[in-house]
Order: structure tokens, then C-alpha cells, then sequence
């Protein structure tokens, strides 16, 4: 788990109650490029785009964890994290960096200001039963690659998307008490 701002311990519950059913997985707090080097899996979570931008350069962090998605590393991306695996950012700072994991490009805050986050059902490919996203200056995908996938849309706009070995999201799935996101990404892209 990606822990240097934003959503991270909400996301790090969801995967001991995973681990608490059955799964074998185990959450930890990553911070720096040791702690990188230890994961089979990363989570990256919402949170202020050009915060962890700058926080991933500060820490030195950035250069490993490309590395580390280049050679196949698993990452799941929320909100924020959506934003840095991308492979352009609009309205960004010019000084803000993303991964290129996935071929798109998204816009940050695309679905307005705090004011107007929302709850909303989405229909999932995967899932049997629609998944409660929670909207807060969500991203919104603009453009994508030939070789991304789209794995949930709302009003016909990519939510959910997922490429190789990554997996992102607009929305935050850890402000729910609903793991089937989680367990999605750790069964079908990590194979847990």
C-alpha cells in the first residue's frame, strides 16, 4: 500500500478483512523504495494528485516504483492513484509526473469540486451485483489506448479500467465496507 498521502489505512482494512475470509494476502505500509522492493502487489490511493507527485520525487521514490510497473508489478490505482498511472495528465501542474501504466489520458478533478462528489451503482464486469462507487474529484478518462479495457463506464465514461498488470479506478472503493474491488485486482491481476 502505497502510504504517503491520501486514503491508504481504509485501503489497508479492506485487505485484512480479505485476509481475515480466506485470502492470502497481507497489507503493509509502503514508504520507501525497501519497503517497494518487498511487495508483490501495490495499491496506490486516493488522495491529492500533485501531492504524491511531488512526495514520490521527495522520498526518491518515483524511479523504483516505475521500475517496478515496468518489470510487471500489480498496482491498483484509486482516484489519485488513477491520475499517476496514466499516461497523460490534463490540468496537471507541469511539474507532475505519472507512471504511463495505462494508455490514457485523464483529466483530474472531471466530475467537479467536493461539492458535487456522489454516490452512484455501477455495473462491473466480473461482478454479479452492481458496486456502490463513491465519486469525490473523481478523474475522468478522456482518451484510451488500444490496449486498455474498459471494465465499468457511468453516464458512458470509462471508470474502471485495466491493462496487463494494472488496474485503476475514478472512484474510491475503500470508503465502502465493499472488498469485491479489492479481491478483483488480487485475484484476476495479482493471482492470489
Amino acid at each position: 500500500m502505497l502510504a504517503l498521502q491520501g486514503a491508504f489505512a481504509l485501503h489497508l482494512q479492506a485487505i485484512e478483512r480479505l485476509a481475515a475470509a480466506g485470502l492470502s494476502v497481507e497489507g503493509v505500509p509502503v514508504k520507501t523504495a525497501d519497503e517497494l522492493a518487498e511487495c508483490d502487489a501495490l495499491i496506490m490511493p486516493g488522495g491529492e494528485s500533485t501531492t504524491m507527485s511531488m512526495l514520490l520525487d521527495s522520498q526518491e521514490l518515483f524511479a523504483p516504483l516505475k521500475a517496478a510497473i515496468i518489470n510487471g508489478l500489480p498496482v491498483f490505482g484509486t482516484c489519485a492513484g488513477m491520475i499517476l498511472l496514466s499516461s497523460e495528465i490534463l490540468d496537471g501542474r507541469s511539474d507532475q509526473n505519472c507512471f504511463g501504466a495505462l494508455d490514457m489520458k485523464v483529466r483530474r478533478n472531471a466530475y467537479g469540486a467536493q461539492v458535487e462528489s456522489f454516490e452512484t451503482p455501477l455495473d462491473v464486469a466480473g461482478l454479479d451485483e452492481p458496486f456502490h462507487a463513491v465519486f469525490i474529484r473523481a478523474p475522468g478518462v478522456e482518451a484510451l489506448g488500444a490496449g486498455v479495457e474498459v471494465v465499468s463506464e457511468h453516464q458512458g465514461q470509462p471508470v474502471l479500467c485495466r491493462s496487463g498488470s494494472v488496474m485503476a479506478c475514478s472512484f474510491h472503493p475503500e470508503l465502502t465496507d465493499d472488498d469485491r474491488l479489492h479481491r478483483l485486482f488480487l485475484e484476476t491481476i495479482v493471482g492470489v
